[in-house]
C-alpha cells in the first residue's frame, strides 16, 4: 500500500480492507493527539485511489468490508465520498459495509438526504473522537463538540440507520477527576448506543500541544492506577445491549476487551486482579 504517515485504525477494524482516501486529519486541533500533526491534510486523487483499488484486484482480494482513511475520511464533499464509494463497489461488487473516522461536525454538515445516500450505499459505522462526557473537558482538549451536539448528530445517524462507534480516553479529564468523568461518559455512552467502545488511556507525548499545559501545572495527568479504576467505574455503568468494548494502556502492558453486558463481571474481574 502506499500509505503516507502512520496508520490509524480501530482495533474492531482490523479485519477490514484500509483503502486511503486522504492523509492527515481535516480537524487536527485535539491537544492530546500527535497522529497527524506532522502531516498537512490533503485529499487524495481519484486516480491514485483507483490505483490502490486495482492492485488489491490484481492479488485476487476480495474485500466485503472497507475502512476508508485517514483520520476523517466522512468530513469529505458528499459527492466525492459518493464517487469513491462507487467506484470501489464497481470493482469489489462483494463489498457489505464501508467505515470511516468522522467527526460530530462532519455529521452536522451533512443533510439528511445525504446521510441516506451514503447508507444505501453501504456506509455502515461511524468512529467518532468522544472522548469524554464533560462539556468543559471537552473545551480543555479543543474538541470541535458539545455533548448536547454530540447527543443530537448520533440521533441523526440512528434515524437514519447508521450505526457509531465511540473512540473515548480514561484519564483525559486529568488527576482527581476520574470517577466523575467515567460517570459521565458512561451516561453518555449508554444513552447513544455504540456498536464499539475504543478506550485509549491517555498517553501525552512531549510534542502534543497539552504537554505544554502539563509543564506550566495547568493541567496534571492521572496516574495509570487513577485511570484502571476510571475504567472500572465507567465498566460497571454502562447499560449497552452488545457494544464490543477494546480498553488499552500504553503506559502498561494491560488491556480489557469483551462484550457488554455478558462479559462485563470477567472485565470487571481482571481490573481487580
Amino acid at each position: 500500500m502506499d500509505y503516507e504517515g502512520w496508520i490509524c485504525r480501530g482495533p474492531m477494524e482490523r479485519g477490514a480492507y484500509m483503502l486511503p482516501v486522504a492523509a492527515g486529519c481535516s480537524y487536527n486541533r485535539c491537544r492530546f493527539c500527535m497522529l497527524f500533526k506532522h502531516i498537512a491534510y490533503r485529499e487524495l486523487p481519484i486516480e491514485q485511489i483507483e490505483q490502490e483499488l486495482l492492485r488489491i484486484k490484481a492479488l485476487g482480494v476480495k474485500p466485503t468490508r472497507v475502512f476508508l482513511g485517514d483520520g476523517n475520511a466522512f468530513c469529505m464533499d458528499t459527492a466525492r465520498l459518493i464517487e469513491i464509494l462507487t467506484m470501489a463497489r464497481r470493482h469489489f461488487p462483494g463489498i457489505e459495509c464501508f467505515n470511516m473516522d468522522a467527526t460530530v461536525t462532519g455529521i452536522s454538515k451533512k443533510s439528511d438526504a445525504e446521510l441516506n445516500a451514503l447508507r444505501e450505499l453501504g456506509v455502515n459505522r461511524l468512529y467518532l473522537g468522544i472522548e469524554s462526557g464533560l462539556d468543559n473537558v471537552l473545551v480543555l482538549m479543543q474538541k470541535d463538540h458539545t455533548v448536547s451536539q454530540a447527543y443530537a448528530q448520533i440521533g441523526r445517524l440512528h434515524a437514519h440507520g447508521l450505526s457509531y462507534g465511540a473512540h473515548i480516553m480514561t484519564g483525559i479529564a486529568g488527576q482527581g477527576r476520574g470517577t466523575e468523568n467515567a460517570e459521565a461518559t458512561a451516561e453518555f455512552l449508554s444513552h447513544t448506543k455504540p456498536e464499539a467502545i475504543i478506550n485509549f488511556s491517555m498517553f501525552v507525548h512531549r510534542s502534543a500541544p497539552l504537554y505544554s499545559s502539563i509543564e506550566s501545572g495547568a493541567f496534571t495527568p492521572a496516574d495509570e492506577f487513577e485511570n484502571l479504576k476510571e475504567e472500572r467505574r465507567l465498566l460497571e455503568l454502562i447499560q449497552s445491549d452488545g457494544a464490543d468494548y477494546d480498553g488499552f494502556h500504553d503506559c502498561i502492558e494491560f488491556r480489557v476487551r469483551g462484550r457488554l453486558p455478558a462479559d462485563r463481571e470477567k472485565m470487571l474481574a481482571k481490573l481487580d486482579s
